[in-house]
């Protein structure tokens, strides 16, 4: 992709995302509001539920954490709670004036910058943790952006990411059932291989890839295949033994470190 097509494909992102807040079909409160970013933090860690078991965002007190793709700093405000040091940038215009609003209605302290993951504007070893979830799917080009989180991340700094599963069982389901993927007509949604995934994160040390995300109960799907899914498929699944389905979880979650060198 040229210099120029790969900086057309990013104002497209930007615009998508100005245009798309995430899990915004399940909020019942005014956009902007506390009740707002309640109910998107509430909704995202049901849908999620691994996600604090496998990240303790109080650990991190007294540490430099970015995240790339903030959104609306629902994570980050997790980890601004717990006493670390928080930046955001985000493509979005949009998700940085909500995650500022965000941090504002909660007392909380952040950094929120309308920045490109894939040129951080930050010195080397400016970070003690990069935190790009859910992102790296949605970016022009991912290996850029895992060589600027690494480039930033301090000697002994740590990365937590996740994307998208190709051979997840959401992904099989969507196809089986014929129902899109959610924001499937983003600019870029691409999915990965636990393979593939190492492959992005080539330049860090000590590379663990976690599937997680297995079916929940959707708030989203209604009607005859709603109940399908949630009256059937979400409790069969759920019932096998995790170790012989865990290859097919949604996410792969991503933990690494930059060596000491």
């Amino acid at each position: 992709m040229t210099k120029r097509d790969n900086t057309l494909l990013k104002e497209a992102i930007g615009q998508y995302w100005n245009e798309h807040i995430h899990d915004l079909e399940i909020v019942k409160h005014d956009i902007g509001t506390l009740g707002f970013f309640e109910d998107l933090d509430e909704y995202r860690f049901d849908k999620l539920r691994y996600l604090p078991e496998l990240v303790d965002f109080s650990s991190f007190k007294g540490k430099t954490v970015l995240e790339i793709g903030c959104g609306a700093g629902i994570d980050l405000a997790r980890f601004a709670a717990g006493g670390a040091i928080v930046t955001g940038i985000d493509l979005s215009q949009t998700a940085i004036d909500l995650a500022r609003k965000n941090f504002e209605l909660r007392g909380l302290k952040g950094t929120f910058v309308v920045a490109d993951g894939e040129a951080l504007e930050y010195a080397d070893g400016s970070f003690d943790v990069v935190y790009v979830h859910g992102v790296l799917q949605y970016t022009a080009d991912a290996r850029q952006m895992a060589r600027e989180a690494h480039r930033v991340l301090k000697p002994g700094g740590q990365f937590i990411g996740m994307v998208y599963n190709r051979q997840g069982w959401l992904n099989i389901m969507s196809k089986f059932f014929k129902v899109e993927l959610e924001h499937e007509d983003a600019p870029v949604l691409d999915k990965y291989t636990i393979g593939e995934f190492k492959t992005i994160l080539t330049d860090f040390d000590d590379v663990k890839i976690v599937p997680e995300r297995f079916p929940v109960k959707s708030r989203l799907q209604g009607g005859l295949k709603g109940l399908l899914f949630n009256t059937f498929f979400v409790g069969t699944f759920n019932l096998i033994p995790r170790p012989l389905v865990r290859r097919w979880g949604w996410h792969l979650m991503a933990f690494a470190n930059k060596a000491v060198r």
